[in-house]
């Protein structure tokens, strides 16, 4: 939804809160409700910003729109092993064309929602799985600042077998960069000649700490998958695509 842009160096025309208001019969500030709810478009397109100017431009406003304000919203993104997330900007990482065809919350996609987004449970560039982006400040809280409390199903294949004296080093508390961290609970998922896959439920997630932990077992990571944060897991969201978080769902 790129929003058109008025000629370089063109300063008149009218705002289009006034124009708004004027279709609507409502006052500024109502149009400017309208507009920033992604409900005015523009010679067929979606303009966010009030201050846009118009010129001979056909604007419309959806029959549905409403004044009601914009609640924060929450991206849940299966990221693909070797994505840096952190280098894309968010209207291009969560864009319309990657979003899940199977999203039910009936939301719209709009430049607001990225305001003030932010990626809450962070994963390694080489790592895969659920990814969370949010607007909610309950949720930041949760997941930031109660990270501690939240567990993590995370699916690892290290090289090679697996002894049993590692995987009992495994389940040991750990010292990751110099902080001490609570105890995971690591069992066998699969054991191939060349391969061992490991599960992983961990309270909170710190970006190298799997790696780290493995290391200091001996063992050398190949694949990291995160499947679950809390209850929410990733299901059948696929791989480079995000949907909403449902208005019942909770980590």
């Amino acid at each position: 939804m790129t929003e058109p842009r008025p000629e370089p160096g063109a300063s008149d025309g009218v705002r289009l809160a006034k124009r708004v208001a004027e279709l609507q019969r409502c006052s500024r500030r109502e149009a400017e409700l309208y507009i920033e709810g992604g409900w005015v478009r523009v010679g067929g397109r979606v303009v966010e910003a009030p201050q846009f100017r118009v010129h001979d431009e056909p604007v419309e406003v959806d029959p549905k729109a409403s004044l009601k304000p914009l609640a924060p919203v929450t991206f849940l993104l299966h990221k693909p092993a070797g994505m840096k997330t952190d280098a894309m900007p968010l209207p291009q990482l969560l864009s319309e064309t990657s979003r899940f065809a199977g999203d039910r919350s009936g939301l719209r996609w709009l430049q607001r929602h990225f305001n003030g987004l932010e990626a809450v449970t962070p994963l390694e560039d080489g790592a895969s799985g659920l990814l969370v982006f949010t607007q909610d400040a309950r949720i930041r809280r949760k997941l930031v600042e109660e990270a501690a409390l939240v567990e993590h199903e995370v699916m690892v294949d290290v090289a090679g077998p697996v002894t049993p004296a590692q995987l009992q080093q495994l389940n040991q508390p750990p010292v990751i960069d110099g902080r001490a961290m609570l105890a995971a609970r690591v069992s066998l998922s699969r054991q191939q000649p060349d391969v061992t896959g490991l599960r992983f439920a961990l309270k909170g997630y710190w970006p190298g700490q799997i790696a780290q932990q493995c290391a200091s077992a001996g063992l050398t990571v190949t694949a990291i998958k995160r499947l679950r944060i809390g209850r929410l897991p990733l299901a059948s969201l696929p791989a480079g695509q995000w949907r909403h978080l449902l208005p019942y769902e909770r980590f």
